[in-house]
């Protein structure tokens, strides 16, 4: 684990900007999309149903209060600790703008848009990069002391790693911005290590998305978690009515108590898919394959020799992953896996093994 200091935004060929749906957005119609984290076969219907239903709504402007107080409920916080966003994107557009910040720290490998929007307005950006040999865990002691802003990701967004909630805290400093992105989170079963709605650890910002849970990405949601006035100093930052009816129509039904039961049991679900795509990935350790491990997350990390062939192979056997070298801390011979139902990953398996074999000729 290191420091990497004021590092570009494609330094090592880091594109920070590239995201999964750029496997299967142009010429991916017909793959199996393995390259996206959102879980597959949602919006349920009752949901769009309910978004559906909002739109006899559209005439007049949109307004939050509802949707705003049914999210502070959902983890027990007062209406001015939540802010609406127009997906978790949006919140790291406005922490970069609204925040003075002198030396801002982002944890890497994971999701490059905090860093992006950092770069975006105008900051230099150091990284620590954690390491495959440890696992990908996190050491507090390697984030600069003088970080007046850090970022990290849990689970994190490509390595599958829960770090535990004790040791993001100890990142937490009298006038430091702790970002913890948890948009991952409600895919953990009970949830555990999350940070949403405490109160006790100062300068915490949590972000959660309702986009990868309930198959929403095209609907922009989500919402930070703060003091106050972390959350004013924000929402003077977004623009008049960032986010629309349908919206906050979705927000407020993803955090009602069916909304919750169904993706807890959702989250049982990922748990054991993932354990059987990670169990067929073991078979193919005599050929160089290894999986990053413990993955806690709806995604698993793997690395192997020759994956941009692997990749390619994968692709006209009708599979889509995601390309690992976009993530700083990462190269060419990694790849994101989002786990599927047991029937799609068995033929994905099978299709892998192909793949290797091509790749090796």
């Amino acid at each position: 684990m290191h420091t990497e200091h004021r590092s570009g935004s494609r330094r090592a060929g880091h594109d920070l900007r590239h995201h999964g749906d750029a496997e299967v957005r142009d010429d991916g119609a017909g793959l199996t999309d393995l390259a996206v984290n959102v879980r597959a076969g949602t919006p349920p219907a009752w949901l769009r149903e309910r978004i559906a239903g909002s739109l006899t709504g559209l005439a007049a402007y949109p307004d939050g209060r509802s949707a705003r107080a049914a999210v502070a409920a959902r983890h027990g916080l007062p209406a001015e600790r939540v802010l609406l966003t127009a997906g978790a994107a949006e919140a790291f557009v406005l922490l970069a703008r609204a925040l003075r910040v002198r030396r801002p720290v982002v944890v890497h490998p994971q999701f490059t848009e905090p860093e992006a929007a950092l770069r975006d307005a105008g900051h230099s950006v150091d990284r620590v990069l954690l390491r495959a040999s440890d696992g990908f865990r996190l050491d507090p002691e390697a984030v600069p002391e003088d970080a007046d802003l850090v970022v990290v990701g849990n689970p994190t967004n490509p390595t599958s790693v829960l770090h535990p909630a004790g040791a993001i805290t100890r990142l937490a400093r009298p006038g430091r911005t702790l970002v913890v992105d948890e948009a991952f989170m409600d895919a953990v079963p009970g949830e555990r290590e999350a940070l949403a709605g405490r109160t006790d650890v100062p300068g915490l910002v949590v972000l959660r998305s309702l986009t990868k849970t309930w198959g929403l990405a095209g609907l922009r949601i989500g919402y930070v978690l703060a003091a106050p006035e972390t959350i004013e100093e924000l929402e003077r930052a977004q623009p008049l009515w960032p986010v629309s009816t349908p919206a906050l129509a979705a927000a407020e039904a993803c955090v009602s108590e069916r909304a919750l039961a169904e993706a807890a049991d959702a989250a049982c679900r990922v748990a054991a898919d993932r354990a059987h795509l990670v169990a067929g990935l073991k078979e193919f350790a005599p050929d160089g394959l290894t999986v990053a491990e413990p993955a806690e997350g709806p995604f698993v990390l793997v690395s192997l020799d020759r994956a941009p062939a692997v990749r390619r192979h994968l692709r006209t056997l009708g599979f889509a992953v995601r390309r690992g070298d976009t993530f700083p801390g990462l190269d060419e011979n990694w790849l994101r896996l989002a786990v599927r139902d047991r029937t799609t990953v068995n033929s994905f398996l099978q299709a892998l093994d192909q793949a290797m074999t091509l790749a090796d000729r």
